[in-house]
């Protein structure tokens, strides 16, 4: 029964295709109830809009003599030019090279205002080809900046660490980390906290948005929750264009402004998708965990003789199984004793049971004295048969960096 229900759950429907059909459900009742919540907040606003600008256009009609169709025809006329980038009040050249600087810089970080289009055939088609070879660069990185921020970060975290392991007496006063070990990029013997590099990365993006929002709020002359929003919305690079700094035609101090308010945009949108990579790799812990939960629920049988087991054994051989696996890869020298044993649920032996206390009691001395005198644990061999094992993209480096998602945890 063991056997047949984990031929059920790997073939077609995996962990990996499991948890993709569970984050699109869980994506697609997020949409819906997203949708619910703003159609309710803001649909009668919207209704409420609509009809006071009908009772403006009536009334102009009737004060100043001029046709419905007529007016109609001029608004449409004025939201044409707004399209183009003409507006009632001065505002700054769109396309000289500073706003054009501006304009390719929210085209390569895929925020996308929408306040400045290419309006010619040759822009539009040159737009396409620049795009699609700047947006790659610029997700590469972001991508480099994540990486170097979490080598940062964890750096930081280790120096911390072994400051604590010398105070409760673990470390010698005299320790120094060897070259093996003191690069940034060196970090397998010890891994920081994904929940503590979340909370690092939240900590320093809301910093980053209040400083930014007290500038925009200042220059900008918009109020401190309109800032806040501006910065959300661009830093996630969601990019509505309802806001968009630096549009007047002058300002106080217009260069530093202008130096300060890309800097805040650059920091803000690479620190913002740091946080939200580190956020999806918990999304991803809370998925498997509600895997775990679902474990053999399609099989009651099975569910049923497994929670037998579990009562009339606190180890059982698949724990056992595991643990001896685990072995295996973290240390060469254990040899497997499963040979011969049997799977169908009765009760481990003596020798069975002393010899998983013995294994396993050498692996936890073994990590105890690697941490302890800085030396990184051995990585299985399997990790390096290919390039692709661990992933690719800022999963990957969530993956190598973080404690919480490498697989020797």
């Amino acid at each position: 029964a063991v056997g047949s229900c984990r031929r059920r759950r790997l073939a077609p429907l995996n962990e990996d295709n499991g948890r993709f059909l569970l984050l699109a459900a869980l994506i697609a009742a997020y949409l819906s109830a997203g949708a619910t919540v703003f159609s309710a907040l803001e649909s009668p606003s919207e209704a409420a809009a609509q009809l006071r600008w009908n009772r403006t256009l009536h009334n102009f009609s009737r004060i100043f003599n001029i046709s419905l169709p007529e007016l109609r025809a001029f608004l449409r006329s004025y939201e044409a030019a707004m399209a183009v980038g003409i507006r009632v009040d001065a505002l700054r050249p769109r396309w000289d090279f500073p706003g054009a600087f501006y304009f390719v810089g929210t085209v390569v970080s895929t925020i996308g205002f929408g306040m400045t289009t290419p309006a010619t055939v040759a822009g539009k088609v040159f737009l396409i080809v620049y795009g699609l070879f700047g947006c790659a660069g610029t997700i590469l990185f972001f991508n480099l900046f994540l990486e170097r921020i979490i080598s940062l970060l964890a750096f930081i975290m280790k120096a911390c660490y072994e400051r604590q392991l010398r105070r409760s007496g673990l470390l010698p006063p005299n320790f120094r980390r060897g070259p093996s070990v003191s690069g940034v990029g060196s970090l397998v013997g010890w891994k920081p906290s994904v929940y503590h590099v979340m909370l690092i990365l939240g900590i320093f993006a809301l910093a980053l948005s209040c400083c930014a929002s007290a500038m925009y709020t200042a220059v900008e002359g918009w109020n401190y929750v309109d800032s806040l929003y501006y910065c959300f919305v661009t830093f996630s690079t969601i990019g509505f264009g309802d806001l968009v700094s630096s549009q007047n035609a002058v300002y106080q101090h217009q260069g530093l402004y202008r130096f300060g308010n890309f800097m805040f945009i650059l920091m803000g949108v690479c620190c913002i998708y740091s946080l939200f990579n580190v956020i999806s790799i918990v999304i991803k812990q809370i998925l498997n965990w509600v895997l775990k939960k679902f474990e053999c629920r399609c099989c009651p049988k099975c569910h049923k003789s497994s929670t037998r087991l579990s009562r009339r054994n606190a180890i059982t051989p698949g724990a056992r199984l595991r643990r001896h696996n685990v072995a295996a890869e973290a240390d060469g020298q254990y040899d497997s004793d499963t040979e011969g044993r049997r799977l169908s649920g009765e009760m481990i032996s003596m020798r069975d049971l002393t010899a998983s206390s013995k294994v396993s009691l050498a692996i936890l001395q073994k990590q105890l004295s690697e941490t302890a005198n800085g030396y990184p644990r051995n990585v299985s061999v399997n990790t390096r048969q290919n390039g692709f094992s661990a992933g690719v993209g800022a999963l990957a480096i969530m993956n190598n960096r973080l404690a919480e998602t490498s697989d020797s945890r």
